[in-house]
């Protein structure tokens, strides 16, 4: 288990061990209490060592010594992380469980029966697809939550938006291109 060591500049370093942070001589911590006993009670010494961390963004003032002890003891642990390529790094074996989370996951995204998305989308996937106002009679919407709908739907399923003759503004799955065979 790794620990870490800070010293009186706020400088903190990853051990692999507890003793090989010892041997360093400064103060020793391997958990949020560890860390938040060496701190003491300055509070302002926590806004420094938070806004020294490299990728945070600096703050003036914590909600609380609680969650700013958190908030650091959490970045400090990210140092610690394995690198790429290392054995601790290796990806778990897939086992049945990851397989079944992940058909779960995928049905998940499927529309559930009689659910709006399903609504939406066999609407818009007729042939001619389905004008802005026919959409919102179907799903009982205005036409703002019609529209920002099918933006986030959007992002999974490719629509098209058209208006027709009539300047009625009219949606529509995109159809893959078929190859054309000869005959």
């Amino acid at each position: 288990m790794n620990a870490f060591t800070i010293d009186s500049e706020n400088n903190i370093t990853v051990h692999a061990t507890r003793k090989a942070a010892r041997e360093t001589g400064a103060g020793v911590f391997d958990t949020a209490e560890g860390f938040a006993e060496l701190i003491g009670t300055d509070n302002t010494r926590l806004v420094g060592i938070w806004n020294s961390l490299t990728g945070v963004t600096p703050v003036k003032k914590f909600q609380s010594r609680a969650v700013a002890i958190r908030r650091i003891f959490a970045e400090v642990q990210k140092l610690a992380a394995p690198s790429p390529g290392s054995p601790a790094a290796t990806p778990a074996p897939v086992t049945q469980a990851t397989n079944e989370r992940k058909a779960t996951r995928k049905a998940a995204a499927e529309p559930k029966a009689g659910s709006k998305k399903e609504t939406l989308l066999g609407l818009i996937s007729r042939k001619d697809g389905a004008s802005l106002e026919e959409l919102m009679a179907a799903l009982d919407w205005q036409k703002h939550s019609v529209r920002g709908f099918i933006a986030t739907l959007g992002k999974t399923v490719k629509i098209e938006s058209f208006k027709t003759a009539q300047g009625a503004r009219t949606y529509k799955t995109a159809q893959q291109d078929q190859p054309q065979t000869e005959s």
